[in-house]
């Protein structure tokens, strides 16, 4: 009887053996498999998480996200797991992935970089004057009286043919009844004497041939504006005497105007003759008028230290008249392709351009430029961008709160290295790292978010705006309605969302 109590005491301590080893040997292979599955490697030995299938650029703490790893782990900083950063998820080293989402919350645009034919130019400022070279004066050939002033006044409009004034003219008189009276005796031979007497006292042929047909003397001489424009001078009135080659009247036409720009005296080699302008002014800044250098004037001014150009702008609506100040863009003479890309995409800091150029999957990564001259609101880029990419054009600042938190454009506005100063530590926002506070105005309720208009984050260098925040579930901060001032805590998600984490009414009462 002791003998089979002793050998089942044996076999259960033998079993017991085996079945420890074996649970040893299970978890050391177990272990052992496990290791690999937490990353592996491809041909190329990029890092590749075997969970996604997914490519791993580095493992970091999201609350110290400057520190990178190159396996996984516990974070030494906080007691959780490190997090990897994927490259789909980064848009590569160096770059930042902005959610779709909250790019249409930031209210983020985008532009293409296209190349362009452009010319030269630059803007001055002049005032429009009457065009000299196309006046007209209305001068009288005899001596005689104004027996009718049809123009009252100067700078009133006119159009050819109208009458300005009517002459009285005496010396006509006698010649005309003298050659009616020769053309009834039938000497013809006198009566052509008497025409071409008339003719040398200035009497039109077109009187001579009246004459003729009415038999009645022409006593007055009517004279016409030869062109349709405003009467710049007017030097006579009704009565006054009148002598050969004595100006009545002068008349400008207005279907071309001067304008009299100033052009500072370092851009004075820049304008010559011939070159093409365009014009404006505040009145209707829609309209365009276009025009040429007629001539630059010599000298320079000794107080403005500038130099006059007359330019020549076309004005066959008539709708510019002498004195109006108006901008003109001065265009080169040859068109130039240049690289051009908004003004507004590119950040400057004063020791070089940054543009965001932005990638597949959402990706933006900082981009240095070497730009050239500003064409209207485009600048050129002379080198560090092609033809057909796209940047961003605004929210540059908001992208770059992004990539602050997320640690990968650590040069994006120029890292405290490169000005050789030593970096400050930054307080956190608030008592949790990674949590942010905020004060606004509950404009939507939903069962997965909350919309609220809410005043600038400085934390996250975000302005006032309206955006959803979502909630961690759907009768979450029931107590919040539309219309009611609330203070909140967010976080951002790790699908680039904000979650909220607490809502409380502002000032800690309801309202």
């Amino acid at each position: 009887m002791k003998n089979n109590f002793a050998l089942k005491a044996l076999a259960l301590v033998l079993a017991g053996a085996g079945l420890a080893f074996g649970g040893y040997w299970v978890g050391s292979q177990g272990h052992g498999s496990m290791q690999p599955t937490a990353t592996s490697q491809d041909a190329a030995g990029e890092k590749i998480d075997p969970k996604t299938g997914r490519k791993v650029l580095y493992w970091h703490d999201p609350m110290v996200p400057g520190q990178k790893f190159d396996k996984p782990g516990k974070s030494p900083f906080m007691d959780m797991q490190l997090v990897p950063v994927y490259a789909d998820e980064a848009g590569g080293e160096g770059g930042v992935t902005v959610n779709p989402t909250l790019q249409q919350n930031l209210g983020i645009r985008y532009a293409t970089v296209r190349r362009e034919e452009t010319r030269d130019a630059f803007e001055l400022v002049g005032a429009t004057q009457f065009d000299e070279s196309v006046a007209e004066v209305v001068q009288s050939r005899v001596t005689g009286y104004i027996e009718r002033l049809h123009a009252r006044t100067p700078m009133q409009r006119v159009k050819r043919g109208e009458p300005i004034a009517t002459l009285f003219v005496p010396e006509w008189i006698a010649p005309q009844e003298e050659y009616l009276a020769l053309k009834r005796s039938g000497n013809d031979a006198l009566a052509s004497a008497a025409r071409d007497r008339m003719r040398a006292l200035s009497i039109p042929d077109s009187f001579v041939t009246q004459l003729e047909r009415t038999g009645k003397v022409q006593r007055t001489l009517t004279l016409a504006s030869p062109v349709t424009g405003v009467i710049t001078e007017l030097g006579v009135r009704d009565g006054a005497m009148v002598s050969p080659g004595m100006t009545v009247a002068k008349v400008v036409a207005l279907n071309k105007v001067w304008l009299l720009a100033e052009i500072p005296e370092q851009q004075a080699n820049l304008v010559r003759p011939g070159m093409q302008v365009e014009a404006t002014f505040a009145g209707n800044t829609e309209q365009k008028y276009a025009g040429k250098v007629r001539e630059v004037l010599p000298g320079v001014s000794s107080t403005t230290r500038t130099v006059q150009a007359r330019l020549e702008l076309d004005n066959r609506d008539g709708s510019l008249t002498p004195g109006m100040l108006m901008r003109v863009k001065v265009g080169g003479e040859k068109a130039v392709r240049r690289l051009l890309v908004p003004t507004e995409a590119v950040i400057t800091s004063g020791k070089r351009s940054v543009v965001l150029v932005t990638g597949e999957n959402n990706s933006i990564q900082p981009v240095e430029v070497t730009t050239g001259r500003d064409i209207g609101d485009d600048t050129e880029i002379l080198s560090g961008l092609n033809e057909g990419q796209k940047v961003v054009a605004s929210g540059q600042f908001l992208i770059d709160s992004e990539a602050r938190l997320k640690s990968v454009l650590p040069k994006f506005a120029g890292s405290e290295q490169e000005q050789g100063q030593k970096s400050q530590p930054q307080s956190s926002p608030t008592a949790v790292p990674g949590v942010y506070r905020g004060v606004g105005k509950v404009e939507k309720v939903s069962p997965s978010s909350l919309t609220l208009s809410h005043g600038p984050i400085p934390a996250l260098k975000w302005p006032a705006m309206t955006m959803d925040f979502g909630k961690p579930k759907p009768d979450a901060f029931a107590e919040a309605m539309v219309g009611q001032d609330v203070e909140f805590l967010f976080k951002e998600g790790d699908d680039g969302s904000y979650m909220l984490q607490d809502v409380k009414p502002a000032g800690g009462g309801k309202k």
